[in-house]
């Protein structure tokens, strides 16, 4: 048995859209994913239905035996316009949803943004426009204030990188701006900075019940697909785009130095940049979340625009089914490969000291309705991976699975299922797989079988 740290939490995780639906009810405003619609047509009005289901579901949260829950508030139940008057609905919604929780012994890990921006905020500019780091700040505050006597563990943004990338680069995610690099390298400051002063907010706050707080980056390996020294230079400079820019600045407080020389190349002066903006960035953080997918092999592509480089999965990368010919892959298309997840978390106590790292993401899509072994053996290798890292001194002092339920999907709407429970999408009847049934015996004994 490859035991886990004393008190290592065993959780799940979801975010507020994705399963929350009831879009209507109780004072909600709108959010720009209400007024988007992705590739699928589909939309995120009933989801799971979660915002009156909650309570069957925290029941079955409690039979899988996790002793944490990652979720987001709804940024619009609880300021529906981004700015005051604050809905006392929907913030007794989340009050409640604390206590059952912690009636159960499931500790609450509060995502206080994951990609819901309150339209009227958009409206005015949304992430490009600065004025919405200090909405958000004011809303992180009326979330500490609410709840910060019960939850320990926040999270600030989720995958910052992915909201500009997808929002702004390639029209994909909400609001669906395409080809705005200016656009997408403000947002990423912006969401930083707003990162930062809701740090500031919780510290003015004094510990609480010794509150801890974080960022929940998108991380991802690199390698090249070579050895060439073109292909080993974007590997390195891909690097710096999707994650230095990141750790960089909330551990170092500045840009990495390459990156900023790209984007300065490209659009002039970074003027949205202020003096004073990084040091607020670098405001000391408790523990780093980790969304953790897949690795990125990167080949040189000196015509590609913006960027010389692109993502490809070459023959000679090992995964969990051998070599990439016939690799063994998720359903849609990501490799598998869990080692990288290893070398990832060695690579960020190397490079950034030996902080504490939730992982708060790290899941599959497989679409089998119950029987999923393809997802047992996904999670029992990558905790594999994570016990190798643990081993190497890497202090992991969590893992949450995406996702705990099927959910919707984005732009992708209800037809890729990460779930460990399946939601008929018909009756909304939920329905735990046999990877739940597996990741709860794994939660009780905190520890993972020898194989």
């Amino acid at each position: 048995m490859r035991r886990f740290p004393e008190g290592f939490l065993w959780g799940v995780a979801t975010s507020a859209y994705q399963i929350e639906g009831a879009v209507d009810a109780d004072g909600r405003g709108a959010s720009i994913w209400d007024r988007f619609t992705g590739e699928s047509g589909d939309r995120g009005d009933l989801a799971c239905d979660h915002y009156r289901r909650w309570r069957a579901d925290v029941e079955l949260l409690a039979e899988l035996n996790v002793n944490a829950y990652r979720f987001s508030i709804a940024w619009p139940r609880l300021i529906p316009t981004g700015r005051a008057p604050l809905e006392r609905r929907g913030i007794d919604h989340y009050d409640r949803l604390v206590d059952a929780l912690l009636e159960r012994g499931i500790e609450p890990v509060v995502t206080l943004y994951h990609w819901d921006l309150p339209q009227a905020l958009e409206d005015t500019g949304g992430w490009r426009n600065r004025e919405t780091v200090e909405r958000f700040a004011e809303y992180a505050a009326t979330c500490f204030d609410a709840y910060g006597d019960r939850v320990r563990w926040w999270l600030t943004i989720n995958e910052p990188w992915i909201v500009g990338l997808l929002g702004y680069l390639h029209g994909l995610h909400a609001p669906g701006y395409k080809g705005d690099v200016l656009g997408e390298v403000t947002v990423f400051h912006h969401l930083l900075l707003a990162h930062g002063r809701a740090v500031q907010e919780l510290r003015a706050r004094g510990d609480g019940r010794g509150s801890k707080i974080g960022l929940a980056p998108n991380l991802s390996p690199h390698y090249p697909a070579s050895e060439g020294a073109a292909d080993l230079a974007v590997s390195d400079a891909s690097d710096g785009y999707v994650n230095r820019w990141f750790l960089d600045a909330v551990f170092r407080g500045s840009y990495p130095d390459d990156m900023r020389a790209r984007y300065e190349e490209l659009l002039g002066p970074l003027d949205f940049i202020r003096d004073g903006d990084l040091a607020a960035i670098a405001e000391p953080t408790d523990y780093l979340g980790v969304n953790y997918y897949a690795p990125r092999v990167m080949q040189a592509a000196p015509d590609d625009r913006p960027w010389p480089w692109r993502v490809i999965v070459p023959d000679n990368v090992r995964t969990t089914g051998g070599f990439t010919d016939g690799v063994a892959r998720t359903e849609a298309g990501t490799p598998i490969v869990p080692t990288a997840l290893t070398d990832l978390l060695v690579r960020i106590r190397d490079d950034y000291g030996p902080l504490p790292i939730m992982i708060t993401e790290n899941g599959a899509v497989f679409p089998e309705p119950v029987h999923d072994e393809r997802r047992i053996a996904f999670i029992r290798d990558h905790l594999a991976a994570l016990h190798e890292a643990i081993a190497a001194g890497v202090p992991v002092v969590g893992y949450c699975h995406w996702s705990f339920l099927d959910n919707f999907e984005w732009a992708l709407g209800y037809v890729q299922r990460f779930g460990l429970v399946h939601v008929d999408y018909e009756t909304l009847a939920r329905t735990p797989k046999d990877s739940a049934r597996w990741y709860s015996e794994i939660a009780l004994r905190n520890g993972l079988p020898d194989y």
